[in-house]
């Protein structure tokens, strides 16, 4: 989770109708962290490191658009500040139709898990 400004930053994926955290599933012989870097880099085009990545919280909540009783367990990192990413760019790639800074305000354009997200994020008081 790349926050700044008191937002966090999320996507919307082609297709999609809500918003998300860059990320995806990890790769076999990937880490939680190894997949956090790699989706990053292919959703935003942003470049961090695993030393760049602080392991945030585990959020378990039903998948957005899939089978009922599907469940998503999600592992968050968020960014280290002082590093490059606090001014790089994030652009939207060929996977994702845009990239977004929001606030807990847009919780209602979010799935289950995004919603349990930015709730963690404003109890730690990172996001408003």
């Amino acid at each position: 989770m790349l926050v700044r400004d008191r937002r966090v930053l999320m996507v919307r994926a082609r297709g999609r109708d809500v918003l998300y955290l860059p990320g995806g599933k990890v790769e076999p012989g990937e880490s939680a962290v190894d997949a956090a870097v790699r989706e990053a880099a292919e959703e935003t085009g942003l470049h961090c490191t695993a030393e760049d990545l602080v392991p945030f919280a585990t959020v378990t909540e039903p998948a957005h658009g899939q089978a009922p009783g599907t469940v998503v367990a999600m592992a968050l990192f968020t960014v280290l500040p002082g590093g490059p990413l606090d001014t790089a760019t994030p652009v939207a790639s060929a996977e994702v139709d845009e990239v977004e800074w929001v606030t807990s305000a847009h919780a209602d354009r979010c799935p289950p898990a995004g919603v349990a997200t930015l709730r963690l994020l404003t109890q730690a008081d990172l996001v408003d």
